[in-house]
């Protein structure tokens, strides 16, 4: 992107409004209810270059951010600050996928034996129905 293009994505409110909305998960129509105006408002909304500061205080309130925070969003500032956090915190990605699949294993192994005492259960019910029914023959 030239540096022209980059000012000019950077002042488009409009898509400040969209990555923000999407990285605290909130769906257009989510956002609409928020604001009270519909799915179709916020869509028109996010393609809208410039919004007056009202409305901005609106959405900035709806989306739990500030005026300020809403004008000087950058995607490329949230990515930075990921990186970087993930980067310095520490945290293995190793470790985390290692916690994950023994939290997986753990489960799995607990279901089995769910199962197992189920499987025993209705093999129970099963022996004493056909016993009780030889028994009435």
């Amino acid at each position: 992107m030239q540096d022209n293009e980059t000012l000019e994505y950077s002042k488009h409110l409009g898509r400040k409004i969209s990555g923000i909305r999407r990285l605290v998960g909130l769906s257009q129509s989510a956002l609409g209810e928020k604001l009270g105006i519909t799915k179709q408002a916020v869509s028109k909304l996010e393609q809208s270059e410039k919004i007056d500061d009202k409305r901005i205080k609106e959405v900035a309130g709806a989306l739990g951010v500030t005026e300020e925070g809403l004008k000087k969003f950058k995607d490329e500032s949230v990515i930075y600050n990921t990186i970087n956090f993930y980067e310095n915190c520490g945290v293995k990605t190793e470790n985390v996928i290692a916690n994950i699949e023994n939290f997986h294993q753990t489960q799995v192994e607990k279901l089995a034996k769910v199962f197992e005492e189920l499987i025993k259960m209705d093999k129970g019910k099963f022996e004493k129905a056909t016993s009780d029914k030889k028994t009435r023959n």
